[in-house]
C-alpha cells in the first residue's frame, strides 16, 4: 500500500486530493489561524478581522445560519451573551492541524480546545478556506466552520469515552 504523503510535500503533478505544502506556506497558514485566536483571546476584534476576508463565510458554532460578510459576523457578536452568567473562557489552543495547500487555496483542518474556569473544556472540529490574496501574498480565511463535539478530547488511534 503507497505511503500517503508527507504535510510538506510539494503539490501531485496530477492535482491530487492532498498535495500537502511547501513548509512555508505551512507556517504561514497556521499562523493565520493561531493570529486570529490570540485576537480572539486578546479581545482584539480588528486583530481578528484581519485574518478574515471581510466577505468570509462562518458556520459559526452558536448560530444556526450560515454567515455571510462582517456585517453579518458583527450582528452575531454584538447579540452574544456578555461575561455575565456565562462560564468565563481561560484559554484557546488550536492543534492537530492537517493542512493542504493548492495554489491560492488552503485548507486547514484542526481542533480548537476552550478551557473554562468553572466549566469543562469545550471541543470544536474545524475547518478553515483561505486564499492567498494579492499582490502581497498574504492568506486570509474566507470559511471557517465550527463544529462542537461531546466527546472527550481526541486520542490518535482510539476513541475516549463519550462525555455528558
Amino acid at each position: 500500500m503507497p505511503a500517503s504523503p508527507s504535510r510538506s510535500a510539494r503539490p501531485a503533478p496530477d492535482g491530487g486530493a492532498r498535495p500537502g505544502a511547501a513548509p512555508a506556506d505551512l507556517a504561514e497558514v497556521w499562523a493565520v489561524i493561531t493570529g486570529m485566536y490570540e485576537g480572539y483571546t486578546a479581545g482584539d476584534r480588528e486583530r481578528i478581522d484581519s485574518f478574515l476576508d471581510p466577505e468570509a463565510t462562518v458556520w459559526d458554532s452558536a448560530t444556526p445560519e450560515l454567515l455571510c460578510g462582517k456585517t453579518e459576523l458583527d450582528r452575531v457578536r454584538e447579540s452574544r451573551p456578555t461575561t455575565d452568567g456565562a462560564p468565563a473562557e481561560t484559554g484557546l489552543t488550536a492543534y492537530d492541524q492537517v493542512v493542504d495547500v493548492f495554489g491560492d487555496l488552503a485548507v486547514a483542518r484542526y481542533w480548537l480546545r476552550v478551557d473554562f474556569r468553572t466549566a469543562p473544556p469545550q471541543l470544536a472540529r474545524n475547518t478553515a478556506v483561505l486564499r492567498r490574496a494579492h499582490p502581497d501574498g498574504h492568506w486570509l480565511v474566507v470559511h471557517l466552520h465550527e463544529d462542537i463535539q461531546i466527546h472527550e478530547e481526541p486520542v490518535r488511534g482510539r476513541e475516549r469515552k463519550v462525555r455528558r
